[in-house]
């Protein structure tokens, strides 16, 4: 064992603990400095030390070494033949490979893969045919297997390669491959796979796991043809197939199933795979659940980009449906599915019905029960969720997340299916009123789709209780379960009866029921609700200290407080006894509120102060209160009630002054100024000003978006009683927003950040104030002398965006802001025009780069099945606004429209002419000729633009 061996082995056996410190330290120096060197000295090395040496750690640290020698100093090599003829010899060595330990022959894939890249085909086109060679040795299948792998892991696989280097590379090695060897390798494939099936079953099932990463960009008909797929089945059926082969002749299966091609030939390939002979044995199912899903959500996209009215759609939608069963009890039985995939399928599926027939009611019922199944608690954890502890609200957490998609689904069932959906619910209330059968987490889910059915029903559908509605809900309020005195149970109780209080508004007969429910042993007296219990008292006493303030929900009072809103809130309650129980509720709160600001003035406060904390679950009560009443009760019938609930707003608006950078409180005073817009009406307008002066304060992109979200809904419903204000604080707004926006935004990976997520909102949000404030009549704000200067940055930003954002639907509000402002701004008379340059900004610049080059591009599609609907809906636009620029600028835009823009852009000067004319005519003659337009100049151009 010379130096070099011995530093390695040293290295190595410090791990156990045995070496001593210092040679450990020289022997890391001595292979520091070894890799420091030439990379041709340390190639040459390694290569002699693979060649004589057997111990293991030495092997491994001379293939690391070759490995990031060719990734980091390739072009440094001056021995490349001596390295691939070395390599070469190592694939070659049976006896070598048969006896080294996976994680040896890993790496040496790894280096042939890092030297693949580089050199193949020009400089190294052999690689693929020596290996080949030596099949079907199993030691030289194994590495066979492991260097497909490692390439697919260090190339060719598109899930982590985004540079350009990557995808040339990749491009290049896999043109080559197809060119030379892929067919021989897929015969491998089959070779092996139906050698070894018996004999090492291990063997086939890591060259099927290989193959199935292949199978993506080979060409198809290497695999799925009457050979490779009759194996594949024949290994995927056989009761005495070993799972891990069976598994790995699913995966090609599904990497078949899910190559992607154009419809047509996805549908025929999905019927020749006969896939009922899988879907027929349950326990096949069971046992792979990623191809039952994955073969649906094929057909199922089939079906989309065929489009309902194509011959081969309901061909496609026959061999969905006959899957569904199996993919129902995939969800019912599979506890390792990754359930978001299926529910994201099924969500797919369900947009697809308008009408569903009796055959998809079925299923609709399915999907119900699956939906129940899905959102039931474990009942391991039964104990911990009902006193709430640590593993308790671990759980809870979890399960709000898991079911986050599943009520998503669970609302678009109801929207498609409302009867069907009804039905099973009551059947859910009725069948745990009678029958102790079933479990606390079986009536806590079906409560919990009792309370999402209410959010799916219209108000004055809750009101007359629509459906099978005026039968439930009273049902529901005088229900006692036998699993009643479980938290969960009892919360979500609650929970739903607040759902449905408007109901109980308009049937004043179950005022009654809804306050035994509050007051008895199933609310305020419940064994485990302690936190319930004297909830308003908590509230409305002025001890800040030892309170649990980290319940929400029912647990912190929140919903109670909405439930006596609505109860307090109806008009058959004599004025001066709902001002007394209104009162009696507000006035100690914001006494609370008061003192809060007192201390704060006196002492300061810091963010996470519970008194801070505190402060916020007020607003959150006071805000659910005011749930209960109505604009007409508090302006016009009784404009007492209005007034409590203008004191209680001026003096929470006091808070963003004392707190203005506690953005948990900013939030939840955003919130109630939300409210109040809609409850109190023009009264509230006095105080928007000092509202908008705090919000603005030390604001982040996240702040503006809930800032503007706010003006928004303040504008449409004041509209220009709003213009002094919005003079005053638009120059602040744009300074932090437009500025803001005006950089360009990453795409690809760096996009997927949080901040540029929060940026990418913010700009949603600022283009659809600038539309809701041009669509209200106060576009005139923009032209204020303290916005002017930002007038130019704004329209440059606008155009930008109409042209080329990845949104279309934020295209369509940029055009339509375009042509209302074209509207306001612009007249027939060029000198009674309102903004100077703004006529020849929209002909010169608006016109040609957004009506016609932005749809020129190929990205605009027109017949695309996905997004062909909100396409045509922008395209709609765009001919509106050069109908409108017509109407205003006549011959100017005509001639300038033409001239630089459609003569420029090759079109013929016949088409030029029937453009003048059909601009002239009705819309439907001009959107066909228009639409016609655009896609020979397409042709003509190959899609090459030069925007201007």
């Amino acid at each position: 064992m010379d130096d070099f061996e011995r530093a390695i082995v040293v290295i190595y056996e410090s791990t156990g603990g045995s070496a001593e410190s210092n040679l450990f330290l020289q022997a890391i120096e001595f292979c520091d400095r070894l890799k420091a060197g030439p990379p041709s000295t340390l190639l040459r090395l390694c290569l002699e030390h693979l060649h004589r040496c057997n111990l293991v750690p030495v092997q491994f640290w001379c293939l690391q070494s070759l490995h990031d020698v060719i990734r980091l100093s390739y072009s440094s090599l001056d021995d490349l033949p001596l390295l691939r003829a070395s390599l070469l010899s190592f694939l070659s060595d049976l006896s070598f490979l048969a006896s080294s330990p996976p994680f040896l022959k890993n790496k040496l894939a790894q280096a042939l893969a890092a030297l693949i890249r580089l050199e193949y085909p020009s400089l190294w086109p052999s690689p693929f045919l020596h290996i080949l060679s030596l099949l079907p040795s199993p030691a030289a299948v194994d590495m066979f297997s492991r260097l497909l792998t490692a390439l697919d892991d260090d190339l060719i696989s598109q899930d982590y390669h985004l540079s350009s280097d990557d995808v040339a590379a990749a491009t290049r090695v896999k043109d080559a491959m197809r060119l030379q060897c892929i067919p021989q390798i897929a015969r491998a494939w089959f070779d092996i796979a139906s050698l070894y099936r018996s004999s090492d079953p291990g063997l086939a099932a890591s060259t099927l796991d290989t193959m199935r990463r292949y199978v993506v960009w080979i060409d198809i008909g290497l695999v799925a043809n009457d050979v490779f797929l009759p194996l594949l089945f024949d290994l995927i059926l056989s009761h005495i197939t070993p799972e891990p082969l069976r598994a790995a002749s699913a995966g090609c299966v599904l990497a078949v199933v899910s190559k992607r091609m154009d419809p047509h030939s996805k549908l025929n390939l999905l019927r020749s795979l006969q896939l009922y002979r899988v879907l027929a044995e349950s326990e096949l199912v069971q046992k792979l659940p990623a191809l039952v899903i994955g073969y649906a959500s094929e057909a199922l996209d089939c079906y989309k980009r065929l489009g309902s009215e194509n011959e081969g759609s309901s061909s496609a939608m026959e061999i969905l449906e006959d899957a569904l069963p199996s993919v129902f009890y995939v969800m019912q039985n599979c506890e390792e599915l990754d359930a978001g995939n299926v529910v994201e399928f099924l969500s797919d599926y369900i947009s697809t019905i308008e009408m569903p027939s009796q055959k998809q009611m079925v299923y609709v019922g399915r999907m119900l029960e699956v939906i129940h199944g899905q959102i039931c608690y474990d009942p391991t954890f039964r104990e911990n969720l009902d006193v709430r502890d640590k593993i308790g609200k671990e759980q809870e957490d979890q399960m709000a997340e898991h079911r986050k998609d599943l009520f998503v689904l669970f609302r678009s069932v109801c929207r498609v299916a409302p009867d069907v959906t009804q039905l099973f619910v009551r059947s859910l209330i009725t069948r745990a009123l009678s029958s102790s059968d079933m479990s606390v987490e079986e009536v806590e889910a079906a409560l919990a789709l009792f309370y999402r059915l209410g959010e799916t029903v219209s108000e004055d559908g809750m009101k007359t209780g629509s459906g099978l509605l005026r039968e439930m809900v009273p049902c529901l309020l005088s229900a006692k379960f036998s699993c009643h005195s479980h938290r969960l149970v009892a919360l979500v109780y609650l929970e739903t009866i607040t759902r449905y209080l408007k109901f109980v508004q308009e049937n004043l007969q179950y005022i009654p029921n809804v306050l035994a429910a509050f007051l008895d042993e199933r609310g305020v007296h419940h064994p485990n609700l302690n936190s319930l219990q004297g909830a308003i008292v908590q509230y409305t006493s002025s001890d800040w200290t030892s309170k649990d303030l980290k319940c929400t929900g029912f647990e912190d009072g929140s919903h109670a407080f909405e439930a006596i809103g609505m109860l307090i809130g109806v008009e058959e309650i004599p004025p001066e006894k709902q001002s007394e129980y209104l009162a009696a509720l507000l006035k100690p709160l914001c006494q609370q509120v008061e003192m809060l600001l007192m201390d704060a003035k006196v002492h300061g406060i810091e963010e996470c102060s519970p008194k801070v904390m505190r402060a916020q679950q007020i607003i959150v009560a006071v805000n659910a209160l005011s749930k209960g009443f109505s604009e007409r009760t508090v302006t016009a019938s009784r404009p007492a009630i209005g007034l409590m609930f203008r004191q209680t707003l001026d003096i929470l608006l006091q808070l963003l002054v004392t707190f203005p950078n506690i953005k948990p409180l900013r939030n939840k005073v955003t919130s109630y100024l939300h409210r109040m817009v809609e409850l109190l009406g023009t009264v509230v307008l006095p105080y928007l000003p000092m509202a908008f002066k705090q919000l603005l304060v030390d604001s982040e992109p996240k702040d503006m978006v809930d800032l503007l979200v706010l003006l928004n809904q303040v504008i449409c419903k004041f509209g220009t009683s709003l213009e002094s204000i919005l003079e005053e604080i638009f120059p602040t707004i744009a300074s932090r927003v437009f500025l803001t926006l005006s950089r360009e935004f990453p795409s690809g990976h760096a996009s997927n950040t949080e901040e540029m997520r929060e940026l990418q909102e913010l700009q949603k949000i600022s283009f659809a104030f600038i539309h809701v404030m041009v669509t209200h009549e106060l576009s005139s704000v923009l032209l204020a002398q303290n916005s002017r200067g930002y007038l130019d940055g704004i329209m440059q930003l606008l155009l930008l965006t109409s042209c080329s954002h990845t949104d279309v639907l934020v295209r369509k509000i940029c055009v339509q802001i375009f042509v209302k402002l074209i509207k306001d701004w612009c007249s027939k008379d060029i000198d009674e025009d309102r903004v100077p340059g703004f006529r020849s900004f929209i002909i010169e610049k608006f016109a040609s780069n957004c009506c016609l080059y932005s749809v020129l591009d190929k990205s605009f599609e027109f017949r695309d099945a996905n997004t062909v609907g909100v396409s045509l809906i922008l395209f709609g636009e765009i001919l509106s606004a050069q109908k409108v620029m017509y109407d205003k600028f006549g011959d100017d835009f005509i001639v300038y429209f033409v001239s630089k823009g459609l003569l420029a852009g090759h079109c013929p000067q016949d088409s030029a002419e029937q453009y003048y004319q059909h601009l002239q005519g009705n819309d439907k003659s001009f959107k066909s000729f228009y639409q016609s337009l655009i896609e020979n100049l397409r042709q003509q151009q190959n899609g090459r633009l030069i925007f201007r």
